[in-house]
């Protein structure tokens, strides 16, 4: 299941006597899923537990190792405590809300999916990568649907990604002819999680039913421009034979970034490295005299595209973390006029 040295040494007095520890399959509207080495059960938060929760980011996601405590012979169970994450997904919930919503705990491979037909965008595949580098997941690019387009501009696809200075690795299969399938196959490994990233309709559920072995999970026929319909409509942690673990999720139509600016710079390591031969330490890189990474745009070294993907990705995660950190600071006020007042009323 994935519960490794890392997480061994995490116990210490998370489990109490009497507590047990599984791990979170199925996050839906408040209602879990765990996974011990038996089965699947439902089960719910402790009162105390969410009474002390500060952020949604601190309720359980899929992938968590909580301390559940079994009862009504062990088909129900209460979540107690929330192990520290070793690595975790996360973005900028949709909408205007500036808030962070959690997407999967403790993944060893992010595969960002992208179609080959009308999906495929190489900005969009930066803010994943900025998404996985924020966390510590490794990212694998996955691009499906390769029977819809000819091998030459499958060719063209593959040299813009590698054009774009993008270091992870990057594999190309179809769901319908099996063509890249087994070499997908061999990058999993036993006691490893994986988690499916991309927009709606790329195949990714498709994928996880191709590795199953049978048509588990639902999926739609494809629409009249090849692409497919989103049909998954919650994230949930699938054991597989080969004993790895996938995490499947619904796709993405907003992928907002806020406090990545380590995701950021670990993203753009190109940029990172041209900003070193920067006059001033502190460049932000638009109008300083002496800047090394305009210089490098000018010259041709850098593009232009790629430039402006880091700028603006940058920006919006700082732009955004601002926000954020503002409103924790108004929440915790808020808290603490609550307490207040309860204890006057007592």
């Amino acid at each position: 299941m994935g519960f490794d040295q890392w997480f061994q040494s995490q116990v210490g007095d998370l489990r109490q006597k009497g507590l047990d520890i599984a791990r979170i399959s199925a996050v839906d509207r408040g209602s879990y899923l765990i996974r011990n080495l038996t089965k699947e059960i439902p089960a719910e938060l402790a009162g105390k537990f969410s009474f002390q929760v500060e952020s949604s980011i601190d309720l359980p996601c899929v992938g968590d190792w909580v301390t559940v405590q079994y009862h009504n012979n062990d088909t129900e169970a209460i979540i107690h405590e929330v192990f520290p994450r070793k690595t975790f997904l996360r973005r900028k919930s949709a909408g205007e809300k500036v808030d962070l919503q959690m997407i999967a705990a403790n993944i060893d491979v992010a595969f960002i999916v992208q179609s080959c037909h009308f999906d495929f965008n190489l900005r969009r595949m930066d803010r994943y990568l900025v998404m996985a580098a924020d966390g510590g997941v490794e990212p694998i690019v996955v691009l499906t649907k390769t029977d819809l387009i000819d091998p030459e501009e499958l060719e063209q696809k593959l040299a813009a990604i590698k054009s774009s200075t993008i270091t992870a690795r990057v594999l190309a299969l179809s769901n319908i002819t099996g063509s890249g399938f087994d070499e997908f196959q061999q990058v999993l490994v036993s006691g490893r999680t994986y988690c499916l990233l991309g927009s709606s309709g790329v195949g990714k559920t498709t994928l996880l039913n191709r590795l199953i072995g049978q048509d588990a999970f639902e999926t739609k026929a494809v629409s009249a421009t090849g692409e497919g319909i989103h049909t998954t409509t919650r994230r949930q942690l699938i054991v597989l034979n080969q004993g790895s673990m996938m995490i499947d999720t619904p796709g993405m139509r907003e992928l907002g970034l806020l406090g990545m600016g380590e995701g950021v710079t670990q993203g753009f390591e190109d940029i990172v490295q041209l900003s070193l031969n920067c006059r001033y330490p502190d460049c932000g890189h638009t109008q300083e005299p002496g800047c090394a990474v305009r210089a490098a745009v000018t010259s041709g070294a850098l593009t232009e595209e790629r430039y402006r993907s880091y700028t603006k990705l940058k920006n919006e995660s700082e732009y955004h973390e601002l926000s954020y950190l503002d409103k924790r600071k108004k929440d915790k006020a808020f808290g603490r006029f609550i307490k207040t007042a309860k204890k006057q009323m007592k």
